[in-house]
Parts: C-alpha cells; structure tokens; sequence
C-alpha cells in the first residue's frame, strides 16, 4: 500500500515538473538560470555626462542577482559603449544581437543612438526595449513593432512649456537653443505645433548648436541680444549648464524652460551654479535625489541606501542615476510579467500592456499604462521651478 502511494506521488511530482518544463518557453539569451539583456551607452564622448545612467542600471540588476534574480534567474546585463555616435551604437546592436544573442536590447540613451539601430533591430525583430529617448518617432507601433519609449515625449514636454509661457507672460517674445540632431529637433517640433500659425510671430531667435561645439556662448549672445523674454533652452547637460552661466553673465532674465534631460540639480544646476539658475523651469517625473521635499521620503532614503551598497562611486545626487534606476525597475516590471515565457514576442507584448504601474521614485500620482496602439507610458508631466535649493511644483501638464 505504501508502495503504491509512493509512487502516485512521484508520478504526480513527475507530472508537475513535466507540465512546468512544457510552459517555459524560451527566446534567444535565455535559460533555466539567467537572462542575458544589453544596452549601447555614452560612457565616453560628449554625451558622457548620460554614462551614469547606464552603470547604475548595472548595479541595479547586479542587486536583484544578489537578492536571487528575477523568477529565480540572473541577469546578465551586457553595456557596450558607443560614445553617442549613431555607427557606433549600430555596431554595438549588431554585436549584442548576432554576438551576445540577447533577448532584447534595454534601456539605450540617446535619440541620435537610437534612430541609427531602430531599422535594424525591427528588421530583426528584437525588442528595443524602454529605450532612454523622448523622440516622437519611437512611438509608431506600425512601422515599428519592436521598438518601445519608456522617456517622456519631448513634444508633449516642449509643446507644455509653450502653453504656460503664453499663458503667464503678457507680450512673450520667444528665443530657441536646441541642438542641431533628432534630439532638439523634437522639442522644436513640439514648439511649433504648439505656437501654431504664430511660431513666426512669437519666436523672435532660433539658434542651434552641434553636440561637438566646445561652446554655446555665441548662441546665447545672439539670443539675449535678440530682446526675447522667453528662453527654450532645449540642450543635454553640458550645454544647459553653459547655457544658464552665459544668460546670467549677460544679465539677461528670461522666464527660462530646461528640457527635462538637462535639468539635474546637481549635474546641470550645481554646474552652472545655484543663483544663476534660480527660477529656471522644467518639466519632472521623478523624485529629485537631494531635493528637501523628498529628505524624509522613505523611498529616497531607499534609493540612497541601494547606492551606497552597490554603487559606492557614483553621486547619489544625480537625477540622470535615478533615470536609469527607475528604468532598469521597468525592465524588471517587465522581465517578472513575462514569467517563463521568456520569449521576443512576449517581452513585447508585456511592455505594451502596461496600465497603472507606480515605481517608488515616480512622483506621486504619475502612473505608467500605454496600449499595443499606443506605446507611451507616460501622458503628462510636473512643471516645476528651481528655488534654488530644490524643485518646487507649479502645475500639473496633460499630454495633448
């Protein structure tokens, strides 16, 4: 009798591991103990200012191995750099896709770097996951499927700004900065639709620059001698910061907008110096590492402790670190949800489905949902001032 209960129970635990195995289903990089995912990064060159974005993505996945992985596997997460130069980030996709067989390329900054390997990985069919860019372009689920934004629309953000300068500045006369590639062009584009038929009217100066320009310094000269009142000063870090310093040198006051991705306090603000950039505004969807309203948050003081253990060398002050922290949780989000179907299609799927999601350093009341048509999570932003100490809320923004 014993015997015959033995071995109805081995057959059961037999039959229970045989029907687990048949439900796992597994895509390229994948096996029963580790997932390997990659990126392409700016850890050298002009943009290198973004390359802690990427080594605390790093350091996060290297906490969750620590803690066990993700439904009990190990990520294995391979940063290549590509200096933010467009070849270089195709050559860094070719080699994570036909080399290093990952499941999907995670998480890449940059709207130059991302347009140059779009093509190829959906030509591909590899998921170009969360990519770090707020080009309008990457939300075209038609043309392509395998390739999903995770940072807000710089449209929505500049066509934002737009509304609030018209609505709290009497007579704006507006002055552009922005750089001369895909990146500030979708800002300019956001402007332009937002102003309409009076972009001609209202844009009083419109000056570009190249990411290699040692300086922006001619460019804002002409823009504060153009008598503007109102500064777009849609730049990366390195230029926001120059940007701010010359205005104020030039004593030059306009109400002044810094796109989202050059709006680090301490990398961008700090930089330029705290009075020179007091009154900026910018558009938030993150707590702000070193912002007294979030001194006591208990999510911060997370954030602060994960840093100080797995990422000793790094500022914990930097928002640009808590981008690609929130990120690299969203991969996580996405990875879990997937389960043991570890396949390209259902990583996408799973991406594209997403409704409701809250991550701990998202501000209060931002929610993350899009749809198979639609693939923005984001659908609207904070506008805040700089104090000069912290960020302090003016209003909340609804994407168009």
């Amino acid at each position: 009798m014993r015997a015959t209960t033995m071995a109805l129970v081995a057959a059961g635990l037999l039959s229970a591991t045989t029907a687990e195995a048949q439900d796992r289903k597994y895509g390229p990089g994948v096996t029963d103990s580790e997932i390997t995912i990659g990126q392409s990064a700016p850890l050298s060159g002009p943009a290198s200012a973004f390359g802690i974005y990427s080594r605390i993505e790093e350091a996060y996945f290297k906490s969750l191995n620590e803690a066990g992985g993700i439904n009990k596997r190990r990520i294995k997460f391979i940063v290549l750099d590509n200096g933010y130069s467009p070849p270089k980030a195709l050559e860094a996709s070719r080699k994570l896709v036909e080399e290093d067989n990952v499941l999907a390329e995670v998480g890449t900054v940059g709207t130059p770097t991302n347009s140059a390997t779009q093509k190829y990985l959906n030509g591909k069919k590899v998921p170009q996951l969360l990519i770090s860019a707020g080009g309008s372009k990457f939300n075209d689920p038609k043309q392509y499927p395998w390739t999903v934004p995770f940072y807000p629309s710089f449209e929505t953000e500049a066509a934002g700004f737009a509304r609030y300068a018209l609505k709290a500045e009497k007579a704006p006369k507006i002055s552009v900065l922005y750089e001369n590639d895909d990146y500030g062009k979708d800002f300019l584009k956001g402007l332009k639709k937002a102003l309409g038929d009076d972009y001609k009217k209202l844009v009083v100066s419109e000056q570009s620059y190249e990411l290699t320009d040692p300086t922006v310094d001619s460019q804002v000269i002409s823009l504060a001698g153009s008598g503007a009142n109102v500064f777009m000063n849609f730049t990366t870090p390195k230029f926001a910061a120059q940007a701010i310093r010359k205005a104020d040198e030039l004593k030059w006051k306009p109400m002044q907008f810094i796109a989202s991705p050059g709006s680090s306090v301490q990398a961008v603000l700090k930089v330029a110096g705290f009075d020179k950039a007091t009154g900026v505004m910018t558009a938030q969807y993150f707590k702000e590492p070193g912002d007294p309203a979030w001194d006591k948050d208990p999510e911060m003081q997370g954030y602060f402790a994960f840093m100080k253990k797995f990422a000793p060398n790094e500022s914990p002050l930097d928002a640009i670190g808590v981008s690609g922290y929130v990120n690299a949780q969203m991969a996580e989000h996405v990875l879990k949800a997937a389960g043991s179907e570890l396949t390209r299609d259902n990583l996408l799927k799973k991406a594209t489905t997403l409704k409701d999601v809250t991550l701990p350093l998202l501000l209060p009341g931002i929610k993350l949902s899009n749809t198979p048509e639609d693939y923005r999570p984001y659908h609207g932003f904070q506008l805040s001032r700089f104090d000069g100490k912290g960020w302090a809320a003016i209003e909340t923004v609804k994407a168009d």
